[in-house]
């Protein structure tokens, strides 16, 4: 047949489908990212932060539409909290100002809020909202400050989130909550999202922590997926939502701020670093802040790139080589790292150690590198590793106590994958005992 004539046969056989005859078939419209996380005058993305002094201070930042002007925090201690509370008031609460700044990221224009809560008293729950002073408020919150002895608490560790936040982190983050539901604060190692300046991947960072940002404080420090160029930039910079989004000390040497900082929480000293940039000039920091003689019995690190790669090609023998020994000689207990998208986990020093049993050395030092959310890569068994794992998703519980570290890594489920205790007796020599679980090692 003609193709003509053959074209016009389907016509007539087939005729177009009328919009008329296909109504209430339409494709359901775009929800664009502009509308999913387009700010409100009420408050969103909550979340504190640390001071230098968590046990009289916390940092609280959150957003709002511009049209909202004034920053404003409500808090009371919570156990005076009682009686008539319909209209959500709580009369008693002192008000507190705080600061905010406008915000243009690639799908608006916001404004971020931060506020201090000082003059808190140690080892106590208090309850806040934020908002304008007026009638848009958040839901109230629970905080409760360090103590200020060295008394135990637990915290939470969590390597690279980074892809698929919403719908593959999330569950993560909520496991973790549920197997340390009294956690001090939560550690992330970098690499929070994928593309540092897109506000659309900063939302479901915030929405897969949800109201646990605003529970419980935040420790972070930022990965290469926290870096980008900037239009008629070459160098590539820190993401514009970090400091805006967190209120980190600002202790750190001068330009890093945010990113390079120290603090003490009973009884152990939390140093972040950042190993994007800047790495010569951290050094000496570290050196001095190591050598501080008030420094307490524990001390933890974290950064993104790890000083032992987990995976294929990722070696970091500069970061090695430049902060590894003052690590070591300044008796650094635990190293806490992501970037490799694999789990693997030292002995004490690194990979020198045996993998069983239980060790005595000098070098009080065990590295972790993990993952916590679904982007994976092979583990590359370079050193002797005391545990690893690919393909899997996990977090990282950790006990501190004046006599010991418990650690514990889980998988997504919950379920334990790897365990180990850390003693040190008076004269800093420290003791490993492995309590790694009879479940196998996972290859995915």
């Amino acid at each position: 047949m003609n193709p003509l004539r053959l074209l016009l046969f389907l016509l007539l056989v087939f005729p177009a489908v009328s919009p008329h005859a296909a109504k209430g078939h339409e494709p359901p419209k775009r929800f664009t990212e502009k509308a999913q996380h387009k700010p409100t005058p009420l408050p969103d993305r909550v979340i504190l932060t640390l001071t230098e002094s968590p046990a009289t201070s916390v940092d609280v930042t959150w957003r709002t539409s511009t049209e909202v002007e004034k920053s404003v925090v409500e808090v009371a201690p919570a156990d005076g909290v009682a009686g008539n509370l319909m209209a959500g008031i709580v009369p008693w609460a002192e008000e507190v100002a705080g600061a905010h700044e406008p915000f243009k990221s690639d799908l608006g224009t916001c404004h971020m809020h931060t506020a201090r809560l000082e003059g808190l008293k140690p080892a106590t729950m208090y309850v806040y909202r934020v908002g304008d002073g007026d009638k848009r408020w958040s839901e109230w919150h629970q905080v409760v400050t360090a103590s200020d002895a060295a008394e135990p608490f637990t915290f939470i560790y969590f390597g690279d989130a980074q892809n698929a936040v919403r719908s593959m982190w999330s569950r993560v983050v909520r496991e973790a909550n549920l197997t340390a539901p009294k956690a001090a604060f939560m550690l992330h190692a970098g690499d929070l999202i994928n593309r540092a300046n897109r506000d659309a991947e900063w939302g479901e960072w915030f929405y897969a922590g949800g109201w646990l940002n605003g529970r419980i404080p935040s420790i972070a420090t930022p990965g290469n997926h926290e870096y980008d160029r900037l239009p008629g930039e070459d160098d590539k910079s820190l993401s514009l939502h970090w400091r805006p989004s967190f209120s980190f000390p600002t202790n750190g040497p001068e330009g890093l701020e945010e990113t390079v900082y120290w603090l003490d929480y009973q009884g152990v000293r939390f140093v972040a670093l950042n190993s994007n940039e800047q790495v010569d000039r951290q050094t000496e920091w570290l050196r001095s802040v190591l050598a501080d003689a008030s420094r307490p019995k524990w001390t933890v690190v974290t950064f993104h790139h790890p000083i032992y790669s987990a995976a294929r090609n990722r070696d970091n023998p500069g970061l090695r080589k430049q902060w590894r020994p003052l690590l070591e000689e300044q008796g650094v207990d635990l190293v806490l790292q992501g970037h490799d998208h694999a789990y693997a986990r030292s002995g004490l020093g690194g990979p020198e150690n045996v993998t069983e049993g239980v060790r005595t050395k000098q070098s009080n030092t065990v590295y972790v590198v993990s993952v916590s959310g679904p982007k994976m890569y092979p583990v590359q068994q370079t050193w002797d590793m005391s545990r690893a794992a690919s393909g899997v998703q996990l977090f990282q519980v950790i006990y501190v106590s004046q006599d010991d570290i418990k650690y514990e890594a889980r998988l997504a489920t919950g379920e334990l994958y790897d365990a180990f205790t850390l003693t040190k007796n008076a004269d800093g020599v420290s003791t490993l005992t492995e309590q790694v679980p009879e479940t196998e090692a996972i290859r995915k």
